[in-house]
């Protein structure tokens, strides 16, 4: 049995105090990168879960409004970038909206399956995307991990109270 907790909330709680519970808490960043075939797209995530060993399934959201949802949407396969702690640049890069996120300075080339692969990073997951989830102003993609590479000894980026840090 399953019960939604939103039909037992009488009010909902103001943006800036959810932002506020959130801040405390710190996430790993990721960049997400993906073509559909109209070229790469990509954002910045905070968001990603891993969410099953057999099969390997994570979760990444993304938000609806966002430039990259309707390439997403479209999707059957996409790349996660687990970033490095000297890659806040990238980070940044990826978060801001109206530029050309694979122009240079961005340094990518494609995977032989054809999904844009960023370079220099951490470690990558290619997965297959299983399910879009609505949830709220966000769509929450189920994938399968289809491939992994690391880089070993890599310390990854955080995102803690508004900015980036590293352990």
């Amino acid at each position: 049995m399953s019960v939604s907790l939103s039909s037992h909330l009488a009010t909902d709680l103001a943006p800036d105090r959810f932002k506020q519970a959130f801040r405390a808490y710190p996430a790993g960043v990721v960049v997400v990168s993906a073509d559909a075939g109209s070229g790469p797209v990509g954002f910045t995530a905070t968001s990603l879960t891993s969410l099953s060993l057999t099969p390997p399934l994570i979760s990444f959201a993304v938000a609806t409004k966002s430039s990259s949802w309707p390439h997403v949407e479209q999707a059957r396969t996409a790349v996660v970038h687990f970033l490095g702690s000297d890659q806040e640049p990238l980070a940044r890069r990826f978060a801001t909206s109206g530029i050309d996120r694979f122009a240079a300075p961005t340094a990518w080339r494609r995977l032989p399956e054809g999904e844009p692969v960023l370079s220099d990073v951490a470690g990558w997951l290619r997965v297959g995307i299983e399910d879009l989830v609505p949830a709220g102003d966000h769509r929450i993609v189920v994938a399968r991990v289809l491939d992994a590479w690391q880089e070993p000894g890599r310390r990854p980026l955080l995102f803690h109270d508004g900015g980036y840090l590293s352990i």
